[in-house]
């Protein structure tokens, strides 16, 4: 049988998306995909259709490299609408319970905070995409199911308060993969004696990358009214995902031999763990491992 044709540009690169209120991530990613008219395009963990802020786009053989950006931590900045709780814990869900807000000053909630910090055990919400013997937890919720969760660890490695004013609280949220922030918000609420939802949520970090180096999907439009080329600049190359590991470099010779998948031996390689490669005339290969002999083996290698 005949190869299919991929279909659009053979681009490879990071694109990082300050994606809008009201669109889902997967809809933000089709749109990136067909203005740069890629063949192949993901996205590094999904947002909220209401939240906001960085998702980092993959391209090509960029989408190598997004699992580990999925992995890695995460920032926030959300607002907690105090003394009402609704369904799906954020400000789209059917109000379930409304109560007073006691008079807090800053040094009270920053308290109460403090309690969050570390590690913590959360219980993934129902309105949330973790799966279900194959079903995305929140289709269940839509027909009305709940069904009991086991709860996560995760770490909360920074929480700090950014405004309390009325039934609003701002917060800043430095956190482990696999983190649901509506669930930070409600049971913060409930600490607080009355309750709360998340009623704006917005990525401020993804990774080794921040949002203040993210474009708008108004922008990207507009420059790809000139072609899908104009857009090109904009991506950053596919090892800035992997900015903070080990590097090593190899001469012609043992580049030669990695790139035909043999383990190679390097001097002064790290003794363990993953490593991103290059030549010494500075081009990126890939992701390489250690094995137990010390030679740095290939895992995924990237074209160049």
């Amino acid at each position: 049988m005949a190869r299919r044709r991929a279909r659009g540009r053979d681009i490879s690169g990071i694109l990082l998306l300050d994606k809008p209120s009201g669109m889902t991530s997967n809809a933000a990613l089709q749109m990136v995909k067909r203005a740069f008219n890629a063949n192949k395009a993901g996205h590094t963990g999904s947002l909220d259709p209401l939240a906001t802020g960085l998702l980092p786009i993959c391209l090509g053989e960029a989408t190598k490299v997004s699992g580990f950006l999925l992995d890695s931590d995460k920032a926030y900045l959300a607002t907690c609408k105090l003394g009402v709780t609704t369904r799906s814990a954020d400000a789209e869900g059917e109000v379930l319970e409304t109560r007073p807000v006691p008079e807090l000053d800053e040094s009270q909630v920053r308290q109460v905070l403090n309690d969050f910090a570390g590690e913590i055990e959360q219980v993934p919400p129902m309105h949330s995409a973790l799966k279900v013997n194959g079903t995305p937890l929140y289709k269940l919720a839509h027909q009305g199911e709940e069904i009991e969760r086991a709860s996560r660890r995760v770490t909360i490695h920074k929480l700090e308060i950014l405004r309390l004013e009325g039934d609003e609280l701002d917060i800043e949220v430095h956190c482990s993969k696999g983190t649901y922030i509506r669930t930070l918000a409600e049971d913060i609420g409930e600490a607080l004696g009355c309750g709360a939802h998340v009623s704006a949520l917005r990525r401020s970090r993804s990774g080794p990358f921040r949002l203040d180096e993210a474009v708008s999907l108004e922008e990207i439009q507009h420059m790809a009214e000139d072609g899908a080329h104009t857009l090109d600049p904009l991506l950053l190359p596919v090892e800035r995902a992997l900015d903070s590991w080990p590097e090593v470099q190899l001469t012609e010779n043992s580049a030669y031999y990695l790139l035909q998948g043999q383990a190679v031996q390097v001097p002064r390689a790290p003794t363990a763990g993953w490593v991103r490669i290059h030549k010494e005339n500075g081009a990126f290969l890939g992701l390489g491992q250690i094995l137990e002999d010390g030679r740095v083996a290939p895992k995924r290698l990237i074209r160049s």
